[in-house]
């Protein structure tokens, strides 16, 4: 975990017991934990921002932190008092802050009802760090500031792109240290250690292969937990606070060339029956482009544990075919 992650999560805990919270518009709530010293953001200005998403129970919606994924944005206009940029006015760059938006408030002017995740909240909870704001100076026509963040923006991701891609070697020698695996490295470069071999049926072309797996980053999440980021496991995907009720959790069907070139090459390694954990380099999963959706950054190694629960044979009236499966997983883009 980064030095600055701890520091702000010291923050937050020490001055979230003392609930020293201070009231804001709409039924705004806010404590800063760290100030830069700078001036306050204004509509117009365009912010970089770490931030983690709680429930009031302390749940983690969603974490920029855990992800490698900072949102940027142009700060816009409050639509009413207490909003998500009346907000953003009280802090500047640098700062640490820990906010509560009223949701009774946002459903009166939205007119929709609270999040689902918020059902029973009186509060959406926010922890932020404002890593950049980029400020239009004075007579600077629109034109030449949207060209100017632009550019800043540009060199910014090209230059964390960059720091990524240097450091996945590091993260994966770093996991299979600190989770003591004892892998084997296949041509292509795929580790890998075999848990339970299974039978001698292994799949071929035209097989349809039921697997079971789940899959994660490299890095834990700021509460020590995995980062998980797919699984066709009910009981896992509620742990890790993945669970979708649309999702249809069982083994999910597959067949050879249909994934990402590691995880096909991964499960042709065992038989029906077996278990295998891979550690996954981003030249066989989702490359310089990663994916967005799934929360997986570009140049980003991934570990799946697969199990392959059955092998089924082509049918003489029919090839095998693939099943509608949930969006992370980890099928071709």
């Amino acid at each position: 975990m980064k030095k600055g992650i701890v520091i702000l999560f010291a923050a937050t805990l020490g001055l979230a017991a003392c609930n020293n919270y201070k009231k804001g518009p709409g039924g705004l709530m806010y404590q800063i934990h760290k100030s830069g010293g700078n001036e306050k953001i204004k509509e117009g200005d365009i912010v970089k921002i770490n931030f983690i998403q709680k429930t009031e129970k302390d749940s983690t919606i969603v974490s920029t932190f855990d992800l490698g994924q900072p949102q940027v944005f142009p700060v816009g206009k409050k639509a009413y008092d207490g909003d998500m940029n009346d907000v953003l006015y009280l802090f500047g760059e640098g700062d640490s802050a820990t906010f509560k938006l009223n949701l009774d408030t946002m459903a009166k002017h939205s007119g929709q009802p609270k999040p689902p995740a918020n059902a029973k909240d009186t509060y959406m909870v926010f922890t932020v760090k404002i890593e950049k704001v980029l400020k239009k100076a004075a007579g600077e026509a629109d034109t030449t500031f949207q060209k100017k963040a632009q550019e800043f923006f540009q060199k910014d991701y090209q230059a964390t792109i960059a720091k990524l891609k240097d450091s996945e070697v590091g993260k994966i020698k770093k996991f299979i240290a600190d989770n003591n695996l004892k892998t084997q490295t296949t041509a292509s470069g795929l580790q890998y250690v075999i848990n339970a071999p299974g039978n001698a049926q292994k799949p071929v072309a035209g097989d349809t292969i039921m697997l079971n797996y789940t899959g994660k980053l490299l890095n834990k999440k700021a509460d020590g937990k995995d980062n998980i980021f797919d699984t066709s496991v009910e009981s896992v995907a509620k742990a890790a606070g993945k669970y979708n009720a649309m999702a249809k959790y069982a083994p999910r069907p597959f067949t050879i060339g249909a994934a990402i070139p590691g995880f096909d090459e991964a499960y042709q390694l065992i038989g029906k029956g077996g278990k295998i954990t891979v550690i996954i380099p981003s030249a066989l999963g989702y490359g310089e482009g990663g994916q967005p959706q799934a929360g997986i950054t570009p140049f980003s190694p991934l570990c799946f544990d697969i199990e392959i629960v059955d092998i089924k044979k082509p049918t003489a009236q029919a090839g095998a075919t693939i099943a509608p499966i949930t969006p992370a997983a980890p099928v071709k883009k």
